[in-house]
Order: C-alpha cells, then sequence, then structure tokens
C-alpha cells in the first residue's frame, strides 16, 4: 500500500513535469506559457483527488489512452504562433504552422487535465487507505522522488523516448495486472513515437530545449541551431562574421581606442562572438554560456575552433550570476543574443535571461569595465519600445547616451555603451522614438512587458480556465457553498503557490537561472514540507497560536531584508540566507496545516451532520442514524478542542433480524456511536443459526474521506489554480 502510493506520486511528478517540458519543446506557444500544462496538471490531480473511492475507476482503467493521443497530437499537429501581441513580446517562429491554436490548446488543456486526473485518482485511492499524515508523508517522498527523478534526467540530458519508458512502466505497475494489456497497447504507440522524435537526425536535448542542428543551405552559414522548433543561432566562418554591416563586429568598429585584451562574451553560444574577440587581438575571452549543449555544438562544429583556442575560459553559468561573482574587469563586455525561448520553470514567467536586463544588471556591468571599457548588446528586438527600454537604461546608467546602429530593419539594433562618451565612437546617437518605458529592475524582472499590468490575453485565458475548474469541481458532487468553511486551506494553498513561485525567482537571482537552481528549489520546498510532516508526528501538541505568530515573523524577515545584501555575502553565506529566508515560512505554514489535517474534519453545524459527511453520499441511510447518537455526543461529545478526531467514529454492533419488517429495518440502519480510545475497528460478526451476519457495507468502508474533505480538497484546487495564475 504504502509503496504504491509512492509511486504513483512519483509518477504523477514526473509526468507532470515532462508534459510541461515536452509540450513547451515541440508546440512553441508553451514555451512561453508552461502555466497552461501546470493548471491543467493542477485541475486534474485535484479533480482525482475529489472522486470518491466507488467512482472513476473507469479512470484508471484507461489512464494510458489520453497520454498516447496527446503525445501523437503534439508530434503531428504541431503549432507555431506568430508575434501578435503588443503588450509583450514573444521571441517565436515567423510563420505559424498547424491547426489553429483555438483548437489545439483547449485541447491540449484538457488531455492534460483528464491524464492527471487518472494519475491523481491512482495516488488517492492509495491515499485513503493510510491515516492522513502518514498519507500526506509518502505523497510527499514520492513527489521528491518524482522530481529528482526528472532533474537527473536532465542533467544526463537524455532525450524523450527514455521519460516515455520511465511513465509508461511506472503506469503499467499501476494499473494492475487485469489492465496490463488495454495499456501496453497505448503505452507502445507513445513509447515509439517518442522513438522516432529521439532517433532523428540532428535532434539532441539540452537541460532547456530540444536542440535541432542543420546544414545550411545559405553561402554565409554552415550550420542552422534551432532550439523547440524557432531558428535560434547559426554557425558562420569569419568572413562573414567581419563583412561590413555585420552585427558581430559592430561593437569593435564603435570602440577604435579600445584595447579588446579581455573580452568578457555572454551567451557565447556556439561561439560566433568569442572567434571574433580572437580575431581583434584578445588575449583572454570568458565564454559565458547557460545551455552547456550549444557550447558543445559550437566546439565540434565552428569553422574557427574558437573553443580550442588557450585564450578561452568556458564558464556554464548564468551570465547575471557570473558578473555577481567574478571580480575581474573586462575592456568589452558583449551581451550576445541572449533571447531565450523558454521560461524557469512552470510556476513562473520569468525567462532564462530576464535578470541580464535590469537596471541591476546593467550597473553590474559598468562596476567590471576597465577605464576606457565599453559595452554592447544586440539583437532583433521586434518592437521600438524594447530598443528604448534598453538604451533609456544604459543612458541612466552610463550617464550619456549609447551609439546606435540598426541592421537588417528598424527593429533590429546594436547598442553601444562606453564609460565615457570619448569611449565610443557613434555613427548615430541613440535617441527615443517616443515615451521610455521604464526600466526593469531586479524587482520586477520582466524587460518584455510594456506596462506593469496583466496583458488582456492572460486575464481571458485564466477567466476561462477558472469557470471551467469551478464547473470540473462541481460536477464531481462538491456543492461549492459548502466548501467556504474551508477559506483557512484555501489561504494556505494560494500563499504556498506565490512563496514556492517567489523562491524560484528569488534563486534566479541569487544563485542563476539554471536547471539546477530550480531543481534545487524544488526539492527544497518538498524537503521543507516534510519535515514539517515529520515534526508533527514526533510532537503531538503544538501551539497553533505560536506557529502563526512564527510564521509571520519569517514571512516579515524574508521581505524585508533587500536583495542585494543577500547578494553581498560571499558563496556560502549566500546560500545559507537563501535557504532560510525561503524555506523557513514554508515551514511554518505546513506545520499548521499538518496540525489541521491531524486533527481531521470540523464538526460543521454540530456531531449530528457528522456522519452525512464522514460517508458522502454512497449511504443515504446514515443522516437518520445521527439522531440516535447519545446526547453527549450529539452535543459535541467525541470532539477534541472543537474538532472531531478523524479515528473517533466507529460503526456499531447492528441488530439481530428476528424476521419481521422492524428487525430487518433495524438490521440495515447504521448505528454511530463515538469511541473513547480513537480506534476505528470492524464491528464483531454476530452469527444467527449458524450463518454468517452480515451488516450493511458501510461498517468495511467507513472512512473519513467524504464531502468534508473533498470539500477542502476543491478549495485547495481552486486556490492552486488562483495563484499560480497570479505567478
Amino acid at each position: 500500500m504504502r509503496a504504491r502510493l509512492l509511486l504513483a506520486s512519483a509518477t504523477m511528478l514526473f509526468v507532470e513535469l515532462a508534459l510541461i517540458r515536452w509540450t513547451g519543446a515541440n508546440i512553441v506557444h508553451l514555451s512561453y506559457f508552461s502555466n497552461f500544462i501546470l493548471l491543467g496538471s493542477f485541475l486534474g490531480i485535484g479533480l482525482g483527488f475529489l472522486l470518491p473511492a466507488g467512482r472513476g475507476q473507469w479512470l484508471t482503467r484507461w489512464a494510458p489512452i489520453p497520454l498516447a493521443v496527446l503525445v501523437v497530437l503534439v508530434r503531428e499537429f504541431p503549432v507555431q504562433v506568430r508575434q501578435s501581441s503588443g503588450e509583450v513580446i514573444y521571441f517565436t517562429a515567423v510563420k505559424t504552422t498547424g491547426l489553429p491554436q483555438w483548437v489545439t490548446l483547449p485541447v491540449l488543456f484538457g488531455l492534460t487535465a483528464l491524464i492527471m486526473m487518472a494519475i491523481g485518482k491512482m495516488t488517492a485511492d492509495q491515499f485513503r487507505r493510510l491515516p492522513s499524515l502518514e498519507a500526506y508523508r509518502f505523497d510527499l517522498l514520492g513527489s521528491l522522488t518524482g522530481s529528482v527523478s526528472f532533474a537527473l534526467l536532465s542533467w544526463l540530458r537524455a532525450p524523450s523516448v527514455v521519460w516515455g519508458v520511465l511513465a509508461a512502466l511506472a503506469m503499467l505497475v499501476l494499473v494492475g495486472r487485469r489492465n496490463i494489456v488495454r495499456s501496453a497497447i497505448p503505452l507502445a504507440v507513445m513509447v515509439a513515437v517518442l522513438a522516432l522524435e529521439s532517433a532523428a537526425t540532428g535532434i539532441s536535448w539540452s537541460p532547456y530545449y530540444k536542440i535541432e542542428v542543420k546544414k545550411s543551405t545559405s553561402a554565409a552559414r554552415d550550420y542552422n541551431i534551432a532550439a523547440n522548433g524557432v531558428p535560434h543561432q547559426s554557425i558562420a566562418p569569419l568572413k562573414a562574421l567581419t563583412k561590413p554591416g555585420s552585427p558581430y563586429d559592430q561593437p569593435y568598429r564603435e570602440t577604435p581606442r579600445n584595447s579588446h585584451r579581455r573580452v568578457l562574451v555572454i551567451g557565447a553560444g556556439n561561439g560566433n562572438d568569442v572567434a571574433l574577440a580572437l580575431a581583434h587581438g584578445a588575449r583572454r575571452v570568458d565564454a559565458v554560456e547557460i545551455d552547456p549543449r550549444l557550447q558543445e555544438i559550437g566546439a565540434s562544429l565552428h569553422p574557427a575552433r574558437p573553443y580550442d583556442d588557450p585564450r578561452v575560459h568556458v564558464h556554464i553559468n548564468d551570465g547575471r550570476a557570473f558578473l555577481e561573482q567574478t571580480d575581474a574587469r573586462y575592456d568589452l563586455i558583449v551581451l550576445a543574443l541572449p533571447d531565450s525561448l523558454t521560461l524557469v520553470s512552470g510556476a513562473s514567467n520569468l525567462r532564462l535571461e530576464s535578470y541580464l536586463f535590469t537596471r541591476q544588471a546593467f550597473e553590474a556591468a559598468h562596476r567590471h569595465l576597465a577605464p576606457g571599457g565599453a559595452f554592447a548588446m544586440y539583437n532583433y528586438y521586434r518592437q521600438n519600445w524594447l530598443i528604448d527600454r534598453f538604451a533609456g537604461t544604459l543612458t541612466s546608467v552610463f550617464g550619456h547616451a549609447p551609439c546606435i546602429t540598426h541592421y537588417g530593419n528598424k527593429r533590429a539594433a546594436i547598442l553601444v555603451a562606453g564609460t565615457t562618451p570619448a569611449a565610443q565612437s557613434c555613427g548615430a546617437t541613440w535617441k527615443a522614438s517616443g515615451p521610455v518605458p521604464k526600466a526593469a529592475s531586479d524587482d520586477h524582472p520582466f524587460p518584455y512587458l510594456l506596462h506593469r499590468t496583466i496583458p488582456t490575453f492572460y486575464l481571458g485565458v485564466l477567466g476561462a480556465i477558472l469557470l471551467v475548474t469551478l464547473a470540473s469541481v462541481r460536477l464531481t458532487g462538491v456543492r461549492l457553498r459548502r466548501t467556504f468553511g474551508y477559506a483557512d486551506m484555501f489561504l494556505l494553498g494560494a500563499a504556498f503557490m506565490l512563496l514556492e513561485t517567489k523562491n524560484v525567482i528569488g534563486f534566479a537571482l541569487y544563485f542563476g537561472t539554471t536547471w539546477l537552481v530550480n531543481a534545487m528549489v524544488f526539492a527544497g520546498v518538498l524537503l521543507a514540507v516534510l519535515s514539517a510532516v515529520e515534526v508533527r508526528r514526533r510532537i503531538r501538541k503544538l501551539n497553533q497560536l505560536a506557529l502563526q505568530l512564527l510564521l509571520f515573523a519569517t514571512l516579515a524577515v524574508s521581505w524585508l531584508i533587500p536583495a542585494h545584501l543577500v547578494l553581498g555575502l560571499p558563496f556560502a553565506g549566500r546560500l545559507a540566507a537563501a535557504i532560510a529566508l525561503a524555506f523557513a515560512p514554508i515551514f511554518c505554514a505546513n506545520l499548521i496545516f499538518s496540525v489541521s489535517a491531524g486533527r481531521g474534519l470540523r464538526p460543521h453545524g454540530g456531531l449530528r451532520r457528522q456522519p452525512a459527511r464522514l460517508a458522502g453520499r454512497r449511504h443515504p441511510r446514515i443522516p437518520r442514524a445521527g439522531h440516535r447518537l447519545p446526547g453527549p455526543a450529539a452535543r459535541g461529545g467525541g470532539a477534541v478542542r472543537g474538532r472531531l478526531r478523524p479515528d473517533a467514529l466507529q460503526p456499531a454492533r447492528c441488530g439481530r433480524a428476528r424476521g419481521t419488517r422492524a428487525g430487518q429495518r433495524g438490521h440495515r440502519a447504521t448505528h454511530l456511536t463515538v469511541s473513547l480510545s480513537g480506534v476505528m475497528r470492524p464491528p464483531p460478526v454476530p452469527r444467527d443459526r449458524g450463518r454468517p451476519h452480515v451488516c450493511h457495507p458501510c461498517h468495511s468502508n467507513m472512512t473519513y474521506s467524504g464531502r468534508g474533505r473533498r470539500a477542502s480538497t476543491s478549495f485547495g484546487v481552486i486556490s492552486r489554480l488562483v495563484s499560480a495564475s497570479s505567478s
């Protein structure tokens, strides 16, 4: 039982993370909206837990089919979305292919919810068979196992077929022997499709992208590199990199008095900028690249072989983190096309390069420039207001306007800013094309968002998802009005998701936006929750008021300490401070939650109404039995400090049938008594004339996972959706 709960929970987390990453790698739109799959997963898991034990068994029997359908649909009908919003910028493909997004995206959301609902149902069925805290403990251990397993596969850069094989094996175990044949066929189809994808020529996986390398048909390019289906980089010979009008060579032309002896390239990628720095006589080049696979491709395929040069020092790291960790000064710092095509995690809208374009990042680059040094950045920025935002930020940091050179069209630009006006030689100086947007900051690291508002597209989609969620919860049999008694669970769930998102963003600032940092955050959150459960299991009496005061104190400390103080600490101190600030509130909040969960359901409306909550809708006779409870029990006997102990109810012994209609009614009626010992045990089985006496089925099926827990779970589903949406 415990092993199956552990496996089901691990499978649930593993499949959720795999779906977020794999769909984003094949559908460009989902690279920037991974919350879409995350919200579908939350909805499905919550609905799986809301279904009563006797309902929805068909989900577990047919669970592999929607998974196979989703994989085939994504592979056969990929969607690439054209840039169409003026409020936020996406670095997507230049053309639209596949089915319309208004068809594909809702279908994917529904399939994701159905898949996770089936796995959630498997987990819930095992969860109900154990005491609350013990079940919660194994659920957390399984979640930690699934998260760490997927992080390990990312580190090993395993192809998608490996993810599919592991998920298929786990699901075959979970569906049981009776369903192996009907499950094996769709799972085999899924694995076959993923195997074809993994075996395709030029396809490889990095910790961030699905990368495809193709030989270029252009004479100016040797190879083209696509990431998640979008043209991302190209490998070019030196002759093409140094031709007039090349953005790669422009920073050197606009800094003629610069020696260019020490050069820092952030976003080194396949090595074009590194090769050009060496060609201009650099004695040392620090090449910083966040994706190890892109650097490996450049090392093996670039014709100039820049990474083989002993003057080049490779750093697989986040560019902002490198700036915070080094004391070196440079003659030239180049921000070389660092536009990512994915988010840091499914719980936030932070992109890999978001912290490179804040005001604090430009100030850090300015501090690392030698006298007479210069800073350069270039890209196809897609919107004039984005060029104005970056140029305006450079003007305020360097004290003078940067040089600007357009290439290709007016939305592709090179910005060069020297430490002094004499350190730059401009053909043209930047002038604003309109109102200059406010600079992005470490407190609001969203440079591609025009205003500090939520785009209308997001609001529309999130509103539709919330409506679907409310309707789905109601269809499971939960009456939404009765969930308002669990507002504390709603607030705890919403706060938990917001804290997790805040920790992802905070750790990305402190240690970089690498995949390893994200894995550390998720594992740390689960460990903090698990620690709270273990403390609760060993210490039975905890003061709720003291825990609440401690929770607010940790939140206040985390809010009051500014980020620059933590960034100024050495690595060991920064790590200790980040862990304490991030996980202390989560630990305290989960202690509070575990106390509530350990006490079980609340006797809303008195104990007379509680039997119906305990048995749910499957046993309509039970509410009548509540009127037969003794007086002290009806007034709240058996409750502990105003809450009913989850194990304080046991079915009483049924009366023997006497052959009369009244006797038969007495035989079928369910009587509930309060057990002072608090131990739930099956009733003794009397015998009548040598025949077994069979009591009402609810005697053996009695659990405390009825409507009360379903109501609190439904509020938990909605709270996770609301908080993830606000993230």
